[in-house]
Formats: structure tokens, sequence, C-alpha cells
């Protein structure tokens, strides 16, 4: 072989290298599963990992506490569909929907269900191709046993962060009683027939102030951390904030978060920590509403002011305390973060004494100082009137005494540190 030769050969191998690793780099853009692939689900980052996640994976955007069997549905609602509103509170590229037949007593047949992304805030029409069906194992139609839950298969779609989307379910048959969570603060909408795929919303002329079977919306995220879940009462349910415009105090963490973490709202209105009442306890739901969630890192507990408020009323705060430490050590047993809140004022109501009072004052007391949680958010010192501390300020107060205004939900957003969520944060508090 001549030297030109050689070079000619060796010239030609190093194009054929060259085209090779093209092909191969190629190959790994355009093919492989990358951060925003909506192909399927990478694996998710460890629990106790901080870190921003490096792969997709699946975190909760959006999720309600189901409440109890809704009054007068003993045969649900046949023939009918149920377009519920939710707000994301990260985007993804996936979406899967959890339904829930919780407080039913017979199965649940749902031969269709869909999922878009609201044309507008709050309105039944869906914006333009991003209608689409949702699958269970493949079919359109599932039964969910009474007591039971499903979760769809994973629909591709384009998931704002902050916005509204509209997942519709629809029903055949008598199905009742409906799982619902009862203080939505979030119109809905039912329309005659199945008009689950129907982009426009014209035919969906019932309202309602529910929201109906679904409990949880997931996506498929690259770029969110995971997800928090606060678990709570009426304050967290976000009773006396405005309707429809998504001012409670979960909504305005979330907007802090600015797409970081997922923010899940399990407050349940009238919700106790130790005892059923409106909806099972906090401990009896703890696993349902905060452990099954999708990509939780950490959870909030905004409870026991029902305990002590509501009859019978709950007089040794020991009780209170020891139930708050149960909820930590189940959490950290997860390897979740969690942070506890005090005790909000509640003097001006008519349930309101001295000796209730003495309660609240014990059970905040041992949360700002023996250690209960890793963090706490003292909403108590947040939300009282200085000059009368047993009260909300009035600037905060919607008018019950008990539950704040969109003020007042505005600053207990922004009181909580957003340091308190990472592991590195100080145990000692806030």
């Amino acid at each position: 072989m001549t030297k030109r030769n050689g070079y000619a050969l060796l010239a030609a191998l190093a194009a054929v290298v060259v085209l090779i690793s093209g092909a191969i780099f190629a190959g790994a853009t355009l093919g492989g599963h990358g951060p925003d692939d909506d192909t399927q689900a990478r694996p998710r980052t460890p629990l106790r990992s901080a870190a921003p996640a490096t792969s997709a994976s699946w975190i909760g955007t959006w999720s309600t506490a189901p409440a109890f069997a809704e009054p007068g549905t003993e045969q649900g609602f046949p023939r009918h569909s149920i377009r519920n509103v939710v707000h994301t509170s990260i985007g993804g590229t996936s979406a899967r929907v959890t339904l829930s037949n919780l407080f039913g007593v017979q199965p649940l047949h749902v031969t269709h269900a869909s999922i878009a992304v609201a044309a507008t805030p709050g309105a039944p029409t869906a914006a333009h191709g991003t209608m689409r069906r949702l699958l269970f194992g493949g079919s359109p139609s599932v039964v969910i046993p009474p007591g039971r839950q499903v979760v769809s298969d994973p629909a591709p779609l384009k998931v704002p962060y902050d916005a509204d989307l509209l997942v519709t379910t629809y029903s055949p048959t008598p199905s009742g009683p409906v799982t619902h969570h009862p203080r939505a603060r979030q119109t809905s909408y039912v329309a005659r027939g199945d008009r689950t795929e129907d982009p426009l919303g014209d035919a969906y002329t019932g309202q309602t102030p529910y929201w109906r079977y679904v409990t949880g919306v997931d996506v498929l995220s690259g770029k969110a951390e995971g997800a928090v879940v606060v678990i709570g009462d009426s304050i967290t349910d976000g009773v006396t904030s405005t309707a429809g415009a998504n001012r409670r105090w979960t909504d305005v963490l979330a907007d802090r978060l600015d797409g970081r973490y997922g923010v899940l709202n399990a407050g349940i209105s009238g919700n106790r920590l130790l005892s059923d009442g409106t909806g099972p306890s906090g401990l009896a739901r703890f696993d349902r509403d905060v452990l099954s969630r999708s990509g939780v890192k950490a959870v909030v507990v905004v409870l026991g002011i029902n305990d002590i408020l509501r009859p019978p009323h709950e007089l040794d705060a020991a009780r209170i305390t020891a139930g708050l430490e149960q909820l930590a050590r189940r959490a950290r047993t997860h390897g979740l973060r969690v942070v506890g809140s005090t005790v909000m004022p509640f003097e001006g109501t008519r349930a309101h004494t001295p000796q209730l009072e003495a309660v609240r004052d014990s059970v905040n007391e041992a949360i700002r100082t023996r250690g209960i949680f890793d963090a706490v958010v003292d909403f108590d010192e947040a939300l009282r009137d200085p000059y009368a501390p047993d009260r909300l300020l009035p600037a905060y107060d919607s008018g019950d005494h008990l539950h704040p205004s969109d003020e007042g939900y505005r600053h207990m957003g922004t009181a909580f540190d957003l340091a308190s969520l990472n592991r590195s944060a100080d145990a000692a508090g806030v």
C-alpha cells in the first residue's frame, strides 16, 4: 500500500466514525426520553433529595380531599356529564387523573372521561386542540368499586402552570351517592347526556360549587422538585376566600413557589385532628390524603382549631400535641419534611371561652418550643391583632372572627418561609 492510499484509507475511516457518532447523538436527542418527553415516566429522585429533578417524574399539580357522600345523590348523576374545574400549581407534558368512589355504596360506572385545558379561567369551554380522552388500562370505561379509587392512564397534554383544567366524567347508570368535596370555592358544571369530549361549554348549563369524583391530577414534570401537601381544615380549604379567584393561602404559596413545587390542598372544612366529624380525622386520613400523593417531599399540618372550638371541646392540650407529634413521626418515616402551624386566634366567635383560649395557648407553646416539627409557620403571630392578640387583626378577618379575609389568606401565603421546605433549613423554626 502506498503512503497516499494509506492516508486515503485513514480519512475514509475517520469519516465513518463521524457519521456513526452523529447518528448516535441524533438518536439520543430526537428519540430518547429527555425531561420533556411524554411517553414514559423516568425514575423519581429519592424521597429525601431536595435537589432539582433531573428527569421527568409524576408529581401532583392539584388535589382535593374527599369529605363525605353528597346529600341527595343516592342515584348519582346518571346520563349526565360532570365537568370539574381544577387549578394547576405546576406544569408538565402529560397528565393522569384520580377518580374516587370512596363514599359510594355501589359500583361507579364511568364510560367516558376526558381532560382539557380551559379556554378561559373558570369557564367550561376547552382551549383549542387540548381535549384528550382518558383511558383506564387502555379502555375508555372503568368500574370503580365502593370505597375505591382509580388512576387513569397518562394522557399526552401540555399542562400549563397556574391554569385551569377541565376534568369531565360521564356515567350512564345510577351510581350514587357521589363522593365529593363540598367547599371547592370554584364553580364546576353539569350537562345532560354524554358531552365528555365536547370542547364547547354551551351544553354545561348546570353549575355546582362542588368537586365530584375527581380527587387528584398528576403531571409528568422534569422541572418541579416535588409536591407539598397541606393537610388542614376550613382555613386551608379557604372557605371565605373569593370563589373562583384562587385566593386560598395555598394558592398564594403556589404562586410564590413559581412551579418549583406542586401545592396540594388537603383541607376539609370542619375537620379535626383527633376525631372524625366533617370527614375522617386528620390522623385517620393522613395516609390517604398525604402519603398517597405523587411526588410528595413535604407536608404542612394546619390542624387543631376545630378540636378546641367544636363540641365536644378537647380541653387537654397534651392530647392535641400528641396527635401532632404522631403526624410528624409518620411523615418522617416516609422521608418527608414536616412543617407545622400554630393555631390561629378565634376570640369573637360565639364558642370562644377563656378555658378554650388557654388550651390554644398551651398547644401553640408546645408547637413553638418542643421541636414537634422540622419547621414552624406561626400563623397565630402573623394574623393576630397586636393590641388584642386573641383576635384576628380586623384587616385579616373575614368578619366571622375565625376565617381570614382574602387579605388574610394572602398574608398567610406570604408569611410562609419557603426555606422551611428545604432540608437544610433551621429545624428550630422560621
